[in-house]
Formats: structure tokens, sequence, C-alpha cells
């Protein structure tokens, strides 16, 4: 039986320089989309490229003393360097400047004056040159261009004009007729309201300022405008001919299923494309996904803020398929996310290195330790056995219903889930208890290999976000890449398979302040970041003074969380099980505020553990966990800098 085709694009990136993380985010965001629809069985066409025309690509060309095409294959090059380097699965990278998609744009152009649609006059406003857009004075904000914020200019020329109100009432008729059509449903509701309902001005389509672009063919001295010629890359790469047939190729994927585009391209995608293709007569595409920013700090990344960090540089830090976890995980579905090399350093020591790493670490060991490497189910169950494989299985469930939905963060969320779930099944389990006594080494081998099985699911359904991480956890434990529908038996691993001898550290944890230093030797410290590090720090009010017996009556020591829910009805409370040596304490404390249960299971933290016992929301609290708090009132849980075992004294 065929496969049903599946189409998605990313937007074309434009080559008037390299592109930064934020950029980047897009292009992993689509391959894992379309390495998870391959997984689901679908033939998947997945195409991106680079939109190489316009004044913009003109004068930076001239600026560097080369011809535009000089300069436009160079920074196309490195584009496509980035996309490889990150480990992107796609299987058309277009340029616009390919002689096929030039050829066929002119024709689109022609077609559309002859009918009609396209008419000649003259352009009067306010033009933006690095968005390549002609504004009114009322669609600015604060006197500049409402996109990206920059200066507006006067400008006057002899234009060709689409007929973009011609079809407006068409389109707001599909919009409201497919509730999928635009999604985040924030982005549709921002379109219609802001630009469909109001009314539609003309677009102007074709420049006479400038030359670097595609000639209208019967008319050489007006370039076709930059959106009708970067917007009809999605059909012209998969074989669109018009007037003609169209290839074979492209009567099998269109209408495309997904463009993925950042949602400040929104109004292009869903206003003027589709009403481009209304005008040629071809369906719409059936969905258009607008993703939000990844923001440096509190803004967007700019060259001249200083505060741009690009792929390779973090990847030389933490590999790719750190970088690809952090920027995956941390987008939400339709609010900005925020990168800093602080967050990539948590992230990686904290998610990476701590839930993944020494799960996979902890249990090869073991294997290898009490059973020279040999994995075997001897059946001596437990019922924290059923916990742990309804776990894997309720992720399995989950990741498919995020991605069907293109909840990339929360899929990939849900496999470190299961693997938390898999650390705390250690700790419920005990298998150095196990190991002890001769009589419980049945036990332990069956507590390893669901371990082993469980850790074979999630490296599985990983492999869409982390594909690289994925094949190394997998052969470690010399496991097979399960399918989606092998992943819905637990059980599967075969009972007698041997681990690896020496296992490879997967994640190898970061010190903050090191990574710093060396970013700031290398880089630079941008000026938002250097004007942080110059202000003063936090003043507080200071406490009698204690004698060094005052200090020697609190004990502190470091622990480890195992478990951690919120506190029903009260805001503020969170419910640990922290194991501290060979005991486990419960211990409430107010930081709902700050923490998810979720992110603190696995952490090392401080604990005073000779506290009076308390009682608070009705439940006994055996200690206190110690923590920071900035001028703003945000807490942090103070954790040791290096990985010290449970229990060790603080000192």
């Amino acid at each position: 039986m065929a496969k049903k085709p599946y189409y998605m694009t990313t937007a074309i990136a434009y080559t008037s320089g390299k592109p930064h993380i934020g950029n980047t985010y897009e292009i992993v965001l689509a391959d894992s989309i379309a390495r998870y629809r391959r997984e689901q069985g679908y033939d998947v066409f997945f195409q991106t490229g680079t939109d190489e025309h316009g004044q913009k690509i003109e004068l930076k060309a001239q600026e560097a003393k080369v011809t535009p095409k000089e300069f436009v294959d160079s920074v196309a090059g490195e584009i496509r360097r980035i996309w490889d380097l990150m480990d992107t699965s796609y299987d058309k990278f277009i340029r616009t400047t390919d002689a096929d998609h030039e050829a066929q744009v002119q024709k689109i152009f022609k077609k559309l004056y002859d009918q009609g649609d396209i008419y000649k006059g003259y352009y009067e406003g306010l033009y933006c040159t690095p968005c390549e857009s002609f504004f009114t004075e009322s669609q600015l904000v604060d006197g500049k261009c409402p996109d990206c914020g920059r200066e507006v200019q006067p400008a006057k020329e002899e234009a060709y004009f689409f007929k973009m109100s011609k079809y407006a009432p068409k389109l707001i008729e599909h919009i409201n007729a497919h509730p999928e059509f635009i999604q985040p449903v924030s982005r549709k509701n921002e379109m219609m309201n802001n630009f469909l309902l109001p009314g539609l001005q003309d677009l102007c389509v074709s420049r006479t300022s400038f030359k670097w672009g595609i000639p209208v063919d019967f008319d050489p001295k007006h370039v076709i405008y930059v959106w009708l010629d970067a917007l009809t890359n999605y059909i012209t790469g998969i074989g669109y001919d018009c007037g003609g047939e169209g290839s074979e190729q492209f009567k099998k994927l269109w209408p495309a299923d997904l463009h993925l585009i950042g949602k400040d391209i929104i109004r292009f995608h869903t206003i003027y494309w589709p009403i481009f293709l209304m005008a040629l007569g071809i369906p719409l595409p059936k969905q258009i996904f607008g993703h939000p920013w990844l923001l440096q700090g509190d803004g967007k990344m700019s060259k001249s803020k200083g505060n741009v960090l690009y792929a390779d540089d973090l990847v030389e830090y933490f590999g790719v398929d750190a970088v690809r976890y952090f920027v995956l995980h941390e987008m939400p579905f339709d609010n900005d996310g925020v990168i800093s090399w602080e967050l990539l350093v948590e992230r990686l020591n904290s998610d990476l290195a701590n839930t993944l790493g020494n799960l996979v670490n902890r249990t090869i060991s073991m294997s290898n330790k009490y059973f020279g490497g040999v994995v075997e189910n001897t059946g001596v169950t437990e019922p924290v056995d059923e916990d742990l494989k309804n776990a894997a299985m309720e992720a399995v469930r989950k990741v498919n219903a995020k991605m069907d939905e293109l909840r990339v963060a929360d899929a990939i969320s849900e496999i470190f889930v299961l693997f938390k779930r898999c650390n705390k099944y250690i700790d419920e389990t005990m298998p150095w208890v196990l190991a002890k006594e001769e009589a419980t080494k049945p036990r332990l081998a069956t507590v390893l290999y669901n371990l082993v099985e469980g850790i074979c699911i999630g490296a599985s359904l990983l492999e869409s976000f982390m594909p690289s991480t994925s094949k190394k956890t997998l052969s470690q434990v010399n496991g097979k890449k399960r399918s989606l529908d092998e992943m819905k038996e637990f059980g599967l691993y075969p009972s007698g398979n041997k681990v690896t001898e020496k296992p490879e550290i997967l994640f190898a944890r970061l010190d903050i302040n090191e990574v710093l230093k060396d970013v700031e030797k290398k880089f630079g410290k941008p000026e938002e970041e250097k004007a942080e590090t110059e202000e003063a720090g936090i003043c507080v009010e200071a406490k009698p003074e204690v004698t060094i017996e005052d200090f020697g009556k609190l004990q502190f020591q470091v622990g480890e969380v195992i478990a951690c829910e919120a506190v029903k009805k009260s805001k503020k409370l969170l419910c640990f099980k922290i194991k501290v040596g060979n005991q486990v304490r419960q211990i409430v404390s107010g930081i709902k505020a700050h923490y998810t249960p979720e992110e603190v299971i696995g952490k090392k933290v401080m604990v005073i553990t000779n506290l009076k016992p308390a009682k608070l929301a009705g439940l006994l609290s055996e200690g206190m966990l110690l923590c920071a708090e900035d001028a703003d009132g945000h807490l942090a849980l103070m954790t040791p800098d290096k990985d010290m075992p449970s229990g060790s004294e603080i000192c």
C-alpha cells in the first residue's frame, strides 16, 4: 500500500547574511516534524531554501564589492552549511536564483497580468528597505516600520500592482470554513481583524529603483517584487508549470500539508500567498503555522544590539543535539521563547546530563556490575513495575497527540517525563540493595530489564528531536530503534542481550562560570549584558551575629529529589520526597510559583535536616530546602556545583 504523501516547507531564508539561532530554530522545528511524520508512515517531502533577490541584497553586494550573484552564492552556501550542521533532513534546497524558478515566476507574472489581476501604476509611499515593503503613514508605528521598527524613507516609482481586494472576500470565506488553515488561532485572529476585515489595499508587485531581481519579460525595466518571487518557490520547487501540465511530483504533493514560518511573515503567507494561488486557480495549502520567536534576553536578536547567537558557536560548546533539544524544548506553542548561554548550560546539566545521561550510565553500569552486562527478564515482578510500564505507554500516546497538534515542545517534554520516571524507578526498587542477596538477584535482573526497556522506548521516541543521541543511546544498550507501533508494547527488548561494557557519557556537565569566561574571551559581552554585570548586587538587612557554635547546631546535607507533587488547594506549596543518604524525607516548601514538580525531580538540593518537623497544609515537613532570592522575589534552589552523593554533609 502506497504511503500517503506529506509536503511541508519552511520559509526560505533571506540571503542578506549568516542566519542566527533564531532563524535556525525554524529548520530544526521543521525537521523534527518531518522526521516524526515519516515515523507515522507518511511519504514526506520537506523543502527549504533561500530567498535571493531584492534591493537589500543589491546594496549588501555593493558594500562587499562583489556581484549580487556572487554575494548570494556565498550566503546561500553558509545557510546550507548550518542547516546540514544541525542534522536536518530536508529533501530539497531551492534557491530563487535557480533558472527553472525564475522562468516560472516570469510566466506567473505574465498570466496574472493577462487576466487583469495585475496593472501598471505609480507607487508613492513610505518604504522600508530591510523588509522590502511599502507602508502608508497610518500603518507606521511611532513613525517607523510596523514589522521591524526601522526607519522608512519616502519613495515614488512606477510599479505594477496586484488587485488584492478582488479575492479578499473569497479568502475570508475560506478562513472561516477551515479553522485549521492558520495556526495558532491567535495568528488567524490577527490577520482577520487587522488586515482582511478592514479591507486590503492593492499590492505593489514590481520595482524599478533597483535591478537585482527577476525581470518582467514584457517590461524589462521592472523587476518582479520579492513576495511574488519568493512565495512561489513552494510550487516551482515541486514542478509547477504555469500554463502547462505540471510535473507528476506537483500533482502528487500539492496542496502542501504545512507551511512552517515565523510569525513576522504570517501576513504574506496567509493573505498574499493564498490570493496569488486563487488567481492562478490552484488549491490553497492545508495549513500555515506561524511559530513564535526565539529571543535573546527580552528582545529579538539584533546584530546592532550585540546579542546575536549563532548555531555553529553554540554547537562548539554543547553539541548539535543539545542545541536541538534546547530550541525545541524552550519554545512554547504560541509565545516567544528565550535563549542565553546560562539557560543552555542549565538545561544541559539538569535535563541532558542528569536526567538522561545519568539514567543511561547508571543502568548500563549496574548491568555490567551485577550481571556482566547481560540483561534478562526473569519475570519476578512487583506492582511498581506496572507503574513504569504505564508511564512508557502513556509517553508514546501523549507524544503522538502533541505532534498531531504541532506542539513539539510539549512532545519532547513528555519523553523526558518518561526518563524521569525511570530514574524514580531506580530509587523505588533500590538495585544496590537487591544485589546484596542471592535470593533477590532474579528481582534485580527484572528491574534492570525494565530500565533498559524504558530507555529503548524513550530513545526511540527521541529520534525525531535528537537523532544522534537516540542512536547513541540505543547502541549503548544494544537495542534497536522501535517503530511507533512497536513502542505500544512494553517488553520487546530481547532477554539475554548484552549492553556495552563501557558506557559513553552522553552529555558532560559544564561549569557555567568556565563557559561564560570562555565565551567572553571569544566573543566579548553584549552591551546589555555588560550593563547588567556593572550593576550593584542585592543588599539585605543584616541579622544578628552568631557564633560558630550556633552555626554548628544546624545540619546541612545534600538531598536528591525523587518525587514531587503540588499540594492540593494550596497556591504556594510543593510536597517533596527527598533522598538523604539512606533515608527518604518529606519536605513541604512554598516554591510552587517558581518550579513545576517535573523540573525538580532528579535535582540535587541543599537541605537543613535537623529542623524540628512541622505541619504545613496538614502535611508533615521534615526539613527545609535552601533557596536564593533576588530583588524581584525570584527563587532558585541551591544546588551543589559538582555532582555530590546524596547525604553528603555541607560544611
